[in-house]
């Protein structure tokens, strides 16, 4: 905007696109965050169940990765049997690492639940990443391939 005096009076010529202004652009930045900012904030509880839903997808995914494996190799019964023993014992071995990184149950405030989910859902997708290898398959030149299929 453009301000200037004549014969003692203020006069404002208005900027041709005000739409296009830096001070329109500026003011209509800050009401928008001004209007969205209750939209950010959350809840413990809200975050906690979030994180929680998202590891229990994250489960279910894990799931799905388990028994296409068991579908697909199903004729290789020592394998099979060997695979289910070793989900098992991988099971054991991610309920006793959450246990080792929050050992006091309790101690950890409202925030615990979140971080404990959250955990295990890395831990989760790193055994998606590991058994994803039966479905996919090894490269062709590998020689350690061992119960897992060459890429076709």
């Amino acid at each position: 905007m453009f301000l200037w005096f004549r014969f003692g009076i203020l006069i404002i010529n208005p900027v041709k696109n005000f739409y296009q202004s830096p001070i329109f652009r500026l003011s209509f930045i800050l009401i928008a965050m001004l209007f969205n900012a209750p939209a950010f904030a959350q809840s413990q509880t809200a975050m906690n169940m979030k994180a929680y839903s998202d590891f229990k997808r994250v489960d279910a995914e894990l799931n799905g990765v388990y028994q296409k494996i068991l579908k697909s190799y199903s004729s290789k019964t020592t394998f099979i049997k060997k695979l289910r023993n070793a989900q098992r014992l991988w099971i054991q071995l991610r309920d006793a690492e959450l246990a080792a990184k929050y050992p006091n149950s309790g101690t950890y405030g409202s925030v615990a639940p979140m971080c404990e989910s959250i955990y295990l859902e890395t831990l989760t997708r790193d055994r998606i990443k590991f058994l994803n290898i039966w479905i996919t398959g090894i490269e062709e030149g590998e020689v350690c391939l061992g119960s897992v299929r060459m890429k076709s």
